[in-house]
């Protein structure tokens, strides 16, 4: 069975029962997929894709991945951290760590694909979402294009749909909601960067949609 293959931070990460309904986009990914691919979803809350690589969290998943698989990097909301242990810098250290990842997929036969962070939910006084990644998602942009690495724009094709949705109705998506409303959130949330349950189907489907535009093997996967 072929394996489509998540690493990145939590906004992509499998949740337990004890954080639900918070849900990343890896755990609920295989809804997109034809049912001969096996998604596994090695994010991880927190993590840069330098701390995520020194931490060894890396590790299992380069072991398991073999040829014809599918190697799904996102980063970019904690390596615009000020601490050691994450920071990168976009276009030096941000992108030689993602090259890490690029050449492990290559050299196993996997194919690799570069995910751009997705965006805040940060809406401005005017109605558009404010950038809150910096030159993160161009560094990504900029790197598969200089080392022919298929790029899902997911930065900007959650900009679009928050845009398009509004400040209120996009709530829904995210960790945002009165206290009381899961029994082990006793206060208010108001969290525009973690996925509800619904956010993570359809912060998903932008996904599947850029695979698709890539065409060939990248939308050969999706059911």
């Amino acid at each position: 069975m072929k394996k489509i293959i998540w690493v990145g931070d939590s906004t992509v990460a499998f949740n337990q029962a004890g954080t639900y309904p918070q849900t990343g986009i890896g755990q609920e990914f295989d809804r997109y997929c034809k049912r001969e691919y096996l998604v596994l979803d090695y994010a991880k809350n927190g993590r840069s894709s330098k701390s995520f690589y020194n931490e060894g969290l890396f590790a299992p998943a380069r072991e398991i991945m073999e040829e014809g698989d599918f190697l799904f990097i996102q980063f970019g909301h904690n390596d615009e951290k000020p601490d050691e242990e994450r920071r990168t810098e976009p276009y030096t250290t941000f992108q030689e760590h993602l090259m890490i990842y690029v050449n492990a997929a290559r050299e196993k036969g996997a194919y690799p694909v570069l995910i751009t962070p997705l965006s805040r939910r940060l809406f401005q006084e005017d109605g558009t979402i404010q950038n809150s990644h910096g030159e993160y998602p161009g560094a990504v942009i900029a790197l598969g294009g200089r080392e022919n690495v298929p790029v899902v724009d997911l930065t900007e094709k959650s900009r679009v749909l928050y845009e398009s949705t509004g400040e209120a109705a996009s709530r829904k998506w995210f960790m945002y909601f009165p206290a009381g409303t899961y029994e082990n959130y006793r206060e208010d949330m108001k969290d525009n960067t973690h996925l509800h349950y619904e956010g993570a189907v359809r912060m998903g489907a932008l996904v599947a949609e850029g695979l698709r535009e890539l065409g060939g093997i990248y939308e050969e996967i999706l059911a």
